[in-house]
């Protein structure tokens, strides 16, 4: 498999952009080696520059829950683009999507569209705040609520890929209000609310962690945080950019029958295409302008070109009432091929199409877990799979994404290479 062409741009982008990427993870950093320069992607697979072809499980970190340029999206971009591709002023598309959004999770009875999920997190901690009139949010450790400068602390995805948790360039007075617990641990969070009484004024969580690999909530922990949240006079802030859409058509919040004050969600809203959005019920989106005191505000917000991939998106989503079982049994023949056959060497995580494989035989729950797991192992792994045509996340610490346009034949020949991969590694031990 030759990556000459991948190998001459990376050594020209380093040239002009830091580290030769716009992303961090992308760097290869974690797992070493050439990053793979992308020229199409068509369904499940993608190609590179050289030519060599991949199935593909990042699906741009979640949002190709389709597959690749599924044909009735590409119609949508193709048609609005026609048409102009941003005006600075509302649209119909945007008051479809709100209205579709609060169908779909009821929570989001009011939304307003960004651009990313970091500006989506960013203002909703925001409004919380106005809200409560409160300062302090709580986090967790290892998940990831984007780069805004309050929430680098104890980050996951990247941040933690790279082993900068805590960003430099970001003032200690800016996160002196970031309270970190730890996740699936009720205690650490009840000793917060102790310990800054009548002061914190959201949690937020990932529903299900998913930025330092999968982990999954323990039962009881998401009532737990509702529960609590309602007690003390805070908010319950469920970050869903990874899980929304992605578990259930109402997201995390709908699979697990807990229902937050706040949601926000990323680029699957979009199709792929770069969009956010932060909503909740009426009483807490009023504090947003133009109608109350929390200003936010963006040009490209709801624009014209996302808005039509994520309506069509999010229709077929709605219209295939058989998607999510389809999904769910090509993430299980996955993880169940890796517990098996890596049995001794590896622990397996998977909740809807998320599975996770960490190179730690005794689980993984929590930040501390995962941080722990192989990070050597894996990087192993992640490029004998590559090898063979299986194009992972270049990182322990990110999920894999099954899409709906992975086929059994796909299916088949990742788990015949994860099964070639484990025998070779207990012939080796």
């Amino acid at each position: 498999m030759t990556e000459q062409k991948s190998q001459e741009l990376f050594d020209k982008a380093k040239r002009y952009i830091p580290g030769g990427v716009n992303s961090p993870v992308r760097a290869f950093g974690a797992v070493g080696g050439v990053p793979r320069f992308i020229d199409r992607a068509e369904g499940s697979h993608i190609w590179d520059v050289d030519g060599n072809e991949f199935i593909d499980y990042v699906c741009s970190w979640g949002p190709g829950i389709l597959g690749h340029a599924h044909p009735r999206v590409i119609d949508a971009v193709k048609k609005a683009c026609d048409e102009g591709l941003t005006y600075g002023a509302p649209t119909e598309k945007e008051v479809e999507m709100a209205e579709l959004l609060s169908e779909m999770i009821p929570s989001m009875a009011i939304s307003r569209l960004v651009s990313s999920g970091t500006e989506a997190v960013m203002s909703a901690i925001r409004v919380a705040r106005g809200f409560t009139g409160r300062d302090k949010i709580v986090k967790f450790e290892g998940c990831y609520h984007g780069h805004s400068d309050g929430l680098l602390v104890k980050a996951g995805s990247a941040a933690l890929t790279t082993s900068v948790p805590n960003s430099a360039g970001v003032p200690a007075d800016f996160t002196r209000h970031t309270l970190v617990a730890s996740y699936n641990d009720k205690d650490s969070v009840e000793k917060l609310f102790a310990a800054h009484k009548g002061q914190i004024a959201a949690v937020i969580v990932e529903p299900v962690a998913a930025n330092m690999g999968v982990v999954l909530p323990e039962e009881g922990f998401l009532p737990f945080l509702r529960e609590i949240t309602k007690k003390e006079g805070a908010l319950l802030i469920f970050d869903e950019v990874i899980t929304g859409f992605r578990l259930a058509p109402g997201g995390a919040q709908s699979y697990f029958g807990v229902t937050p004050d706040l949601t926000t969600l990323g680029k699957i809203v979009g199709g792929g295409m770069p969009i956010g959005v932060y909503g909740g019920r009426k009483e807490i989106m009023d504090q947003v302008s133009p109608v109350g005191p929390v200003y936010q505000a963006g040009t490209l917000s709801g624009n014209p070109i996302a808005t039509a991939a994520g309506l069509e998106t999010l229709r077929i989503l709605q219209e295939d009432s058989g998607i999510y079982e389809r999904l769910e049994k090509k993430a299980e023949r996955i993880a169940q091929t890796a517990r098996r056959e890596g049995e001794g060497l590896v622990s397996v995580n998977q909740i809807g199409s998320l599975p996770s494989i960490f190179f730690m035989p005794d689980g993984v729950k929590n930040y501390e877990d995962a941080v722990n797991s192989g990070k050597e192992e894996y990087a192993g792994y992640f490029h004998y799979m590559l090898e063979h045509g299986i194009y992972l996340a270049p990182s322990q610490f990110e999920a894999m994404f099954v899409s709906d346009a992975h086929s059994d034949e796909d299916i088949d020949s990742t788990c015949q290479w994860m099964i070639q991969y484990f025998q070779n590694r207990k012939k080796e031990s």
